[in-house]
């Protein structure tokens, strides 16, 4: 097969490794994850606070005045604002450049410091957005907003991947995006009722935002340091004991001999950035730290989820109705990461990226179809074609939901081997936000310019990243998190950069 496997008689000692699903194991995921419902709430929150009226009254009057004036690109360029979206892109921007200090504090305070830095942090945006009086300040609120989510994004993934048994690893990893999923659904709720209370329901949707940040900090402080993170800083024996309690046995040589030998591996490497750039570390780098984060924001997902319900007033909703239809939508992407909980370590993340792909990518065309046909210079959408758009967004969110969605976070925290896990989770979330504010800075203003085109093209993303996953990532289902270098060596294309395994030298 094009991706290439690993084969079982190559991993060293992953046979040997114990372990029971505890109420401790349970609880450290289940606290960590929180830290995705403040990504999640964030996502929901900031489209339905924009297209309030009062928050526009505000600090957009301009936006405001064209919201409501009847012109003949309303249509599509209601919302055309730079100031407007860099009040969501903001976050972004601060969380790209905050996620270096946060490889930082990872890798030598440990995974658990930075969750706390990042709920704290999280905690002071909500509350300065909460009690703004100018845009300078909502800025800075989101600033502080984006340092928090810089630190968690870079931290919980990590966090889950490395407590989790390989077996289960994909579905563990995966609460860091139901969580997300539960965080923007439960503040679309949240905007629907806010948005009933003037002059100031913006503001509590927006101080809402200090509840999962408070769940995450007080949580935090319970949490056990992942094993991994603990060898990592030289505390073997407490290393052993946490094991020993995630995995309920005492029979953990064999997975504790990895660990150490990963982590000795790791004291060699003085600058585990540019050992991201290391011939033998090349596929990671590659698929991992650039290509899957980049992807994940190019099909187009989180362009809905900022802006849901601004798109669907511009595409003739009112605003009831509108705030209504992105809860519909959100309510699909929480359906979509249970399934992917439920299925993605039986079936792997090659079948889910690509099959879901395909989904997106028709959907995709069918929207830019309907909108040429159906809408545009002034014409109303009928009832017939309005329900139509929110059952193919529905689908196209279920699909991202179960793939780009939690496997753009999960795949990535799998590849890196230790002494460079921190650094390349941080390229990671660096990607990720740089693509997330260039897409959420430019996604209304080029919906104005390109209209029904701005689907087209997130079409035409969708299918060169399904051929990319196809042709170059390997599965990585039930491969232990400390062998998965194997994969390079017996992948049909990556072989010859980091050199051949024994498996394919034996075909040879």
């Amino acid at each position: 097969m094009a991706g290439g496997f690993v084969d079982a008689g190559n991993v060293k000692r992953a046979h040997l490794y114990e372990y029971k699903i505890t109420g401790y194991f349970i609880f450290a995921c289940i606290v960590a994850a929180t830290g995705g419902s403040l990504f999640g709430y964030d996502l929901g929150v900031s489209g339905g606070v924009t297209s309030m009226d009062d928050f526009l009254v505000e600090f957009f009057p301009d936006v405001y005045r064209r919201k409501h004036a009847h012109l003949r690109e309303t249509d599509y360029c209601k919302y055309d604002d730079q100031i407007l979206t860099l009040f969501t892109s903001s976050l972004y921007f601060a969380a790209l450049v905050s996620t270096f200090g946060a490889s930082y504090v990872t890798r030598n305070q440990g995974r658990r410091a930075s969750i706390l830095v990042g709920a704290v942090s999280f905690f002071t945006g909500a509350l300065v957005n909460a009690f703004a009086k100018n845009i300078a300040m909502l800025i800075i609120g989101r600033c502080f907003l984006g340092a928090g989510i810089g630190f968690s994004n870079q931290a919980v993934p990590l966090y889950l991947s490395e407590m989790a048994p390989a077996k289960v690893r994909g579905a563990v990893n995966q609460l860091f995006q139901l969580t997300t999923c539960l965080g923007i659904l439960v503040a679309n709720f949240v905007n629907y009722g806010t948005g009933q209370i003037h002059p100031w329901g913006w503001r509590l949707s927006l101080g809402l935002a200090t509840v999962p940040a408070t769940i995450m900090f007080v949580g935090g402080l319970f949490l056990p340091e992942t094993p991994n993170s603990l060898v990592e800083q030289g505390k073997l024996e407490e290393a052993r004991r946490v094991l020993e309690k995630v995995r309920g046995t005492t029979r953990v040589d064999a997975e504790f001999a990895d660990l150490v030998d990963a982590s000795n591996e790791a004291r060699a490497i003085k600058n585990p950035f540019r050992n991201l750039l290391a011939k033998k570390n090349r596929p990671q780098f590659i698929i991992g730290a650039l290509a899957i984060p980049a992807f994940q924001q190019l099909t187009g997902m989180n362009s809905i989820l900022f802006y849901a319900p601004v798109l669907f007033q511009s595409l003739g909703f009112s605003n009831d109705a509108s705030l209504f239809s992105s809860v519909i939508t959100n309510a699909a992407l929480v359906v979509g990461a249970l399934i992917s909980m439920a299925f993605v370590d039986k079936f792997g993340r090659r079948a889910f990226f690509l099959e879901a792909g395909a989904e997106m990518f028709f959907v995709m065309i069918a929207v830019t179809i309907t909108l040429a046909l159906n809408f545009g210079e002034g014409k109303p959408l009928s009832k017939g074609i309005g329900i139509f758009l929110v059952i193919a967004i529905c689908l196209f969110v279920l699909a991202y939901g179960r793939s780009w969605g939690p496997l753009g976070w999960l795949v990535p925290s799998e590849l890196f081997p230790l002494e460079m896990r921190s650094s390349g989770q941080s390229v990671v979330v660096c990607v990720n936000m740089i693509f997330t504010a260039l897409i959420a800075q430019c996604f209304l203003v080029s919906l104005c310019h390109l209209k029904y085109g701005i689907f087209l093209l997130f079409g035409g993303l969708i299918f060169i990243m399904s051929t990319f996953i196809f042709f170059f990532l390997p599965e990585t289902k039930q491969v232990p998190i400390e062998e998965v270098y194997l994969l390079w060596q017996n992948h049909w294309f990556w072989k010859r950069i980091v050199g051949q395994g024994p498996a394919s030298a034996a075909q040879a």
